[in-house]
């Protein structure tokens, strides 16, 4: 698992904020202020890793955009400040998921599989045999 501290230091300067009004709690203020924020990363062009870039791209492939940015949008609080700090939690995570290495598959057990073709074939000849005795 790579340093995800490290990783988020280098990256950070590639990462670009956009302030935009929200709707929700504020009252008359949410009209006037952009307290919404959209994080915006481009992983195409980003210093990652190609297999981490490949991860992070499966991983939040929904908030991909056409362009190959990765965009991530905090309304949660009052405050446009703390959106910001939600909005890099939230990129972190997907940092740390994208990051982790994938466990093995186990391979199906081929003896399993070995048996009961084995065991279908017994019964077909069994049916046969059957089949033969209620023609005589």
């Amino acid at each position: 698992m790579q340093d995800i501290d490290h990783l988020f230091q280098t990256i950070q300067r590639e990462l670009h904020f956009e302030y935009i009004r929200a709707s929700g709690p504020g009252g008359q203020n949410v009209n006037k202020v952009a307290t919404a924020v959209q994080l915006r990363f481009n992983i195409r062009d980003s210093s990652l890793p190609e297999v981490i870039k490949a991860r992070l791209a499966k991983v939040a492939a929904k908030r991909i955009s056409n362009e190959g940015e990765l965009i991530i949008a905090a309304k949660r609080f009052r405050t446009q400040e703390q959106n910001r700090q939600d909005a890099m939690k939230r990129f972190v995570a997907l940092l740390r998921k994208a990051s982790e290495e994938l466990k093995p598959r186990n391979k199906p057990n081929q003896q399993k599989h070995r048996g009961k073709k084995a065991k279908g074939k017994e019964t077909s000849i069994r049916n046969q045999k059957d089949q033969t005795k209620r023609n005589l």
